[in-house]
């Protein structure tokens, strides 16, 4: 329904900032009163589900739920009562239980007023034997880089049951960082980058307003995890990149201010981590690999700086900190449920162990010979970066310390407990805004293969090295790396996924444009698996 708009709470926009409201369209975020915001659902069960919404009245409003079996709520199935309160910025959850597996529901919010959200469409898991199962995955949208045509091809589509985003839902840059040029039409609030809560819940509002993603998740339920960039770029346990406590105030207190704001606006539990069955068909694993356990990222400019022999130097690395046991990704209790789930699923007999997280897992080293294709005319750190990731290459280190590759240990711990378990394992990775297959090995034996999805809108090595063809540089990525069987680092979409019980498809789609709204011209192109082999389909 249309978004009424109150001067009252303009009072109740101090929370932002009074600077806020000189920008053009914040005033209407923040003054919005009703459901603003649409419905959303996730974390399916077979006999649950989380619904959500946003509705901003005079102070706490109770809203009636409904859950039915058809679109004109005839048939209710149940529901119950929330609160939207202030205090959460009017953002309110609900589990609604005792539903049907393997059912899609209708549900809407109703107001004490009478007036109602518009309906949202859910389902739930399925028990027992399963045939089919339709999985979309997406990973960076950076709203000023351009539309959301993925989420809006995806919302389109009859044959997906089920969303996960595996992060970088949103960025939290300020305007004129990244991209330097912002398109006016998909401008972000606030005008700084978000450090505060008002400012991540701010960030939210701007995003969530976008139809296409609005529409996606009226549609399907989402799994989702952050990233680095709900937080900040490139973080870990104790800090990030892109923070700075001089200015910008004690790591844990942004950190509790970004995790709150997820909280309030994703439909997500308060579960760092969490898993979900599928049947017999599938369990999906939702471990959280970013901001909880991980040990701080490992830098090469550290390594190499006022070094006379940096080979040397490298070696040591390579053969010392890069390989310690101790560093993690997630942490000891979070590793050990992992592994137990995982011994768990394939011991009950489910044919799939899918792990959606956030980051790549495949091992991914740069070509020796990476610091030529440096554009002419580039930054002298953009050079000094690209000598840096050659001489890791020649050095034998992959280039980027962020992923997996940067904790070898503590993937191989992963895959070994996988082997073990004697799992049929799919990854499912985002972050680094290209397009990869990998297969994974342990000694030479294939323990499953990746699905890396590219972003929705974030730029990839088509903005970093424009010297080269996007198909040259992926020859050369595959010849480097035997493991990397697909590979495209020049277009934005989404990757889908059909499960059946003998064999697996992923399918990257690759959107024709991002500077317009449109998904006419969308390729694809896909690699299966088949149950047991643990390796990509050569036919």
């Amino acid at each position: 329904m249309p978004i009424a708009i109150d001067r009252r709470l303009l009072i109740k926009a101090g929370a932002f900032g009074l600077a806020a409201l000189s920008t053009p369209g914040v005033a209407q975020i923040l003054t919005a009163r009703g459901f603003t915001h649409g419905v959303a659902s996730g974390e399916p069960s077979a006999r649950s589900v989380l619904l959500w919404t946003r509705y901003v009245g005079s102070g706490e409003t109770k809203l009636h739920c409904e859950v039915a079996l058809d679109e004109g709520f005839s048939r209710i199935a149940g529901g119950g009562d929330v609160v939207a309160s202030p205090g959460h910025d009017n953002c309110a959850k609900l589990v609604v239980t005792g539903l049907d597996p393997d059912k899609w529901y209708f549900y809407r919010f109703v107001a004490p007023d009478g007036t109602m959200s518009e309906t949202g469409r859910t389902r739930t898991l399925p028990v027992g034997d399963v045939s089919r199962f339709g999985i979309g995955l997406f990973s960076c949208s950076n709203m000023p880089f351009g539309w959301f045509n993925a989420y809006a091809h995806a919302a389109a589509r009859g044959d997906l049951d089920l969303m996960v985003h595996v992060g970088d839902y949103f960025y939290e840059y300020g305007p004129g960082h990244y991209p330097v040029t912002d398109a006016p039409e998909r401008s972000v609030r606030p005008t700084h980058e978000t450090v505060t809560l008002a400012d991540y819940r701010l960030r939210f509002a701007c995003y969530r307003l976008d139809p296409d993603l609005r529409r996606l998740h009226q549609q399907f339920p989402m799994i989702a995890q952050w990233d680095d960039h709900e937080f900040a770029n490139d973080d870990w346990q104790n800090g990030a990149e892109n923070h700075d406590p001089a200015t910008e105030g004690p790591w844990p207190s942004r950190k509790a201010a970004a995790m709150r704001a997820y909280r309030e606006w994703m439909p997500v539990s308060d579960a760092l981590y969490n898993s979900f069955q599928i049947g017999s068909l599938a369990t999906i694993f939702r471990p959280e690999t970013r901001v909880t356990g991980r040990s701080q990222q490992l830098d090469f400019s550290t390594v190499m700086t006022g070094q006379a022999d940096v080979a040397k130097a490298l070696a040591a690395f390579r053969d010392g900190p890069w390989m310690s046991p101790e560093r993690t990704l997630m942490g000891a209790k979070q590793e050990a449920w992992l592994y137990k789930g995982l011994t768990d699923s394939a011991k009950a007999g489910t044919r799939w162990q899918i792990l959606a997280q956030e980051i790549v897992m495949g091992t991914l080293h740069a070509p020796a010979a990476f610091a030529d294709l440096t554009p002419v005319g580039a930054p002298a750190k953009t050079r000094q970066q690209m000598l840096g990731i050659s001489a890791a290459a020649r050095a034998g280190l992959p280039y980027n310390m962020d992923s997996w590759d940067g904790y070898p240990a503590a993937r191989e711990r992963l895959l070994r407990a996988a082997r073990e378990a004697d799992c049929n394992l799919i990854v499912l990775s985002g972050d680094s805004h290209n397009a990869w297959g990998n297969e994974l090995s342990l000694g030479g034996e294939p323990v499953g293969v990746e699905y890396a999805g590219h972003s929705v809108t974030s730029s990839g090595f088509e903005s970093f090295l424009p010297s080269i063809a996007p198909d040259n540089l992926a020859t050369m990525l595959r010849q480097t790396n035997p493991g990397l069987i697909f590979t495209d680092t020049s277009r934005r979409g989404y990757v889908s996924l059909e499960l059946t019980p003998d064999a697996v498809k992923g399918t990257w789609h690759f959107m024709s444009t991002i500077a317009a709204r449109t998904t006419i011209g969308t390729e694809s192109q896909g690699l299966g698996v088949k149950w047991g082999e643990r390796r990509f389909s050569r036919s």
